[in-house]
């Protein structure tokens, strides 16, 4: 049996700059600056980095953006939510929701997200697609900062609802980012790189993941890939 675990943004989804906007506000609301978020490089951070770094960079102190993290986060989902509004913001990627319902259709198969994304984050960005209750498990920006300790948590949720254990080899992550292939060779899992991000292929295919494609709209061969040999 193997686990597939997809990343969300620029691998499921997009939805065109509602989370980035949604940060900028709650940043503001809560520690009365935004920091720089017109400009920092959101691709493949956890939602807690995100703002770890954008405060730090705008001079708070340790304590004092711990303090206002849980309002941030509470903040944050308002704003996302109100972002989003009817989902039609929300664009699936070419070809995802048909690899995605193939691989959760299977026996020998277990999907689920590993995403920086807070969980109720992810939640309100797939919930307009429905491709939210094909994820078994997950493993979230809201579990830990380090986006390299996500798949063992995921990992281990894998265990709970299988029954089985799911060794690194039989683990394959998907994701649009130079950091969800180091996520994965981090931990021995699969590397798949997909370019429907903001990273270009040529630039996914330096970090020599084991595939790597320019989106799934050949589904046949994406599932191909996916289900064949590990590496």
């Amino acid at each position: 049996m193997r686990l597939f675990l997809f990343d969300v943004d620029g691998t499921l989804v997009t939805a065109r700059g509602a989370g980035r906007a949604a940060f900028g506000r709650a940043l503001q609301a809560t520690y009365g600056t935004p920091g720089a978020v017109d400009v920092y490089d959101f691709r493949g951070k956890t939602d807690p980095r995100i703002v770890w770094d954008l405060m730090r960079g705008a001079g708070l102190d340790d304590a004092a953006i711990t303090r206002g993290l849980d309002a941030f986060f509470a903040a944050y989902l308002e704003e996302l939510r109100r972002a989003i509004g009817d989902g039609s913001r929300v664009q699936v990627m070419p070809g995802v929701a048909a690899v995605v319902s193939a691989l959760a259709a299977r026996d020998d198969a277990l999907v689920g997200l590993l995403t920086g994304n807070i969980e109720a984050g992810a939640r309100l960005k797939l919930a307009p697609t429905g491709l939210w209750p094909l994820f078994s498990v997950g493993a979230f920006g809201s579990d830990d900062m380090d986006r390299r300790r996500l798949p063992a948590i995921a990992r281990a949720r894998a265990r709970l609802v299988a029954g089985r254990d799911f060794p690194f080899a039989r683990v394959t992550i998907i994701g649009d980012t130079p950091l969800d292939v180091d996520c994965a060779r981090a931990c021995g899992a699969v590397a798949v790189a997909v370019a429907t991000g903001q990273h270009p292929q040529e630039e996914l295919a330096a970090c020599e993941p084991d595939h790597i494609f320019a989106d799934f709209t050949d589904v046949a061969r994406a599932l191909a890939a996916l289900t064949g040999p590990a590496r």
